[in-house]
């Protein structure tokens, strides 16, 4: 995990972002156990309550599962949960602008494909 924090979001919203990416990358897999609190406010040096209000919010979105005890787990169906949301995310927030972007380019649909299946910019 990077150790790159940035001003603009607050520290705990990034470290579960990041965690919140290694389950869509699938180096997080259903059932694994994530670092424990210690573990990982020893590693980045930060304070616990950050680390635990990251991990709340996952077990919040039912992403996480708290086994008393043992830690925190990877839920079943995480990963399926993100792609969705992430998805929609990117159809509603990030999509209008690169569609905008194409259209003040006068780029089309089948050029973009044909440049990635290139490899590069054609």
């Amino acid at each position: 995990m990077n150790t790159n924090w940035h001003d603009n979001s607050p520290i705990y919203r990034q470290l579960k972002q990041r965690i919140v990416s290694m389950m869509l990358e699938g180096l997080l897999k259903p059932g694994d156990a994530l670092p424990s609190v210690r573990q990982i406010a020893a590693e980045f040096k930060l304070n616990p309550i950050t680390v635990s209000r990251a991990y709340q919010e996952l077990a919040d979105e039912t992403l996480v599962e708290k086994r008393r005890g043992l830690g925190m787990y990877m839920t079943d169906g995480a990963r399926e949960k993100l792609l969705t949301s992430e998805r929609e995310q990117f159809l509603k927030n990030e999509w209008p602008a690169v569609l905008e972007r194409m259209r003040s380019l006068g780029l089309s649909v089948k050029e973009l494909l044909a440049s990635a299946n290139a490899g590069g910019v054609a």
